[in-house]
């Protein structure tokens, strides 16, 4: 049987409004996050991430009342991060209608909220979000890589990709998965809002070396970039924001693009 691949539109959010950007950086207002929303799930997308991306940096929790708007116009699982640093976070986000919770500061800090949350919430709640950057100064004991322009490993960033940490991506996704994490979504810093795609070689590293489901993120710009991405590694779903935002792609239009290149979605 083969299993349907996964689309799902990421919301990230700043002072109550979905924004984007380029690497992190250089962020620009998209729109009303509940009118979005409505729209993606109305178009057939399969989940929505809302990403609160300030929280951390910002040490404050996730904005309750506006997941809450969000949660009531859409009928599809939901995935909510942003501030997340233990059991009580997690609870807000959950009752206020969320499916999921996203963490990723909040575990690389404290590694065992993991095993707290799936224990109390059951694994399928708990996705723990890495994002991760290319960083050539090569050290012990990172999964080190070469496409021909220097040896490189991936570095895990936290505080919405303001702060590197030293820890390889590929070590800390096993340590996740093994703490209990129910799901990854993976983050590409370098291809976030290039358009130029998703980086495959992170994604293949990360899914070939987990159990759990891993959702590709950082870089689409087009529907065949998740036709790559699908086709190059064995990755669940496929998260976009840019393509969606601004009405180049409607999410029926990229499922239908990818139906004819083969590729198993629900439409």
């Amino acid at each position: 049987m083969t299993l349907t691949k996964r689309i799902i539109p990421c919301l990230d959010v700043k002072n109550g409004r979905v924004v984007k950007g380029l690497n992190f950086e250089s962020i620009k207002d998209a729109g009303d996050p509940v009118e979005l929303a409505a729209k993606y799930s109305n178009e057939g997308a399969d989940e929505l991430v809302f990403l609160d991306i300030t929280a951390s940096n910002e040490q404050r929790e996730t904005i309750k009342e506006l997941v809450r708007k969000v949660a009531s116009v859409i009928n599809i699982p939901f995935t909510v991060g942003g501030g997340v640093k233990s059991v009580d976070d997690a609870r807000n986000i959950l009752l206020n209608g969320a499916d999921k919770v996203g963490i990723n500061t909040g575990a690389i800090n404290n590694p065992t909220v993991i095993t707290e949350l799936a224990d109390l919430f059951g694994r399928q709640c708990v996705v723990v979000a890495i994002d991760a950057k290319r960083n050539y100064l090569t050290k012990p004991g990172v999964t080190l890589f070469d496409e021909g322009n220097g040896k490189f490993w991936f570095e895990v960033f936290i505080f919405g990709g303001k702060k590197g940490t030293g820890l390889d991506a590929i070590s800390w996704a096993k340590k996740a998965d093994s703490l209990g994490a129910g799901e990854i979504l993976l983050t590409s810093i370098d291809a976030d809002g290039t358009k130029n795609g998703y980086d495959i070689t992170l994604t293949k590293a990360v899914v070939d070396s987990v159990s759990i489901p891993v959702i590709a993120s950082g870089g689409c710009g087009e529907s065949s970039h998740m036709v790559d991405i699908f086709e190059k590694s064995d990755v669940d779903a496929a998260l976009a924001a840019t393509i969606f935002h601004y009405n180049t792609h409607g999410v029926n239009g990229v499922k239908k693009d990818l139906r004819e290149k083969f590729i198993s979605v629900r439409l």
